[in-house]
């Protein structure tokens, strides 16, 4: 059993995982910062300085915040639309680069029998 386990533990994939989930957590942290330090400005700016977050409705003893949940909605709704612009952008970056890897590079003596093919043509044309 203990074998097994080293054998799962040890693999790449749950190394690549925790880095994974370390980085996205330290993303998650930026992306944050992002919408309420400059997004969320913005947008007060725009619409007037609105704030829904202290929107409340009392009912008999019960003091329903809704406005709270506003507030996490439209944090919920800007923070994934800021990733998705992040992921778009960096997959048309890997694309290019996908792009660029796909020229093969010819050995030399490849070079050499293309070459030649290349003067035979021109001597047929001739």
């Amino acid at each position: 059993m203990w074998k097994d386990f080293k054998e799962f533990a040890f693999q790449g994939n749950v190394f690549d995982l925790a880095v994974a989930v370390v980085i996205g957590a330290a993303f998650g942290k930026i992306v944050s910062s992002l919408v309420e330090n400059i997004i969320t400005p913005l947008i007060g700016m725009v619409s007037g300085g609105i704030d829904v977050s202290g929107m409340h409705k009392k009912y008999f003893n019960a003091d329903f915040t809704y406005g709270e949940f506003l507030q996490s909605v439209i944090d919920f709704l800007i923070v994934a639309f800021v990733i998705f612009l992040v992921i778009r952008l960096l997959s048309k970056f890997k694309k290019k680069e996908e792009a660029v890897e796909e020229v093969e590079e010819i050995d030399a003596q490849e070079a050499l029998l293309i070459e030649i093919r290349d003067l035979l043509k021109e001597q047929k044309m001739q």
